[in-house]
């Protein structure tokens, strides 16, 4: 005797029509990973930093990264709210900071310091104050940069 399915079979479902989108993704060699490079970043003799109540840039270079790509890190502290908070802050942070990577000369590492105030702002406001704060920290360390060279006596690179 044969028994009837108790359900009827569904033709497989179908995903939507729409393109998927394209998140900017910050390339692995373009990440600041190491603690101590974010120290040397955030306390380097050659480095610079300009604010907002949002968030906080801090940019530096080596003679050692001469050349090299530049790296771009974050820091959220639990101020800015709990761990979902803070990890959506950072991925936002990190998706704005891929799409300006080309403004970053090489050699510089940056590191984006989110503040309290920034887990209630929206995309637009964070990226619109990187936009004004990044090229300040990068111009300072090419300032930085040609006034040592100068001091060396070695032409500073163009």
């Amino acid at each position: 005797m044969r028994v009837a399915p108790s359900c009827r079979p569904v033709a497989p479902r179908a995903a939507p029509s729409s393109p998927p989108e394209a998140t900017p993704v910050l390339p692995a060699g373009h990440r600041l990973r190491a603690s101590s490079d974010f120290a040397a970043v955030l306390r380097g003799p050659r480095g610079a930093r300009a604010g907002s109540t949002l968030i906080v840039v801090h940019a530096g270079q080596t003679d050692a990264r001469a050349g090299l790509p530049p790296r771009v890190g974050f820091v959220v502290s639990k101020s800015v709210g709990n761990a979902v908070v803070r990890n959506r802050t950072k991925r936002r942070l990190r998706a704005l900071a891929a799409a300006r990577i080309g403004q970053v000369p090489a050699g510089v590492d940056v590191v984006v310091r989110a503040n309290p105030a920034a887990a209630h702002a929206t995309s637009a406001q964070l990226g619109s104050e990187l936009d004004r704060l990044l090229p300040r920290v990068t111009a300072k360390v090419a300032a930085h940069a040609a006034t040592a060279h100068a001091a060396s006596g070695v032409a500073a690179p163009s």
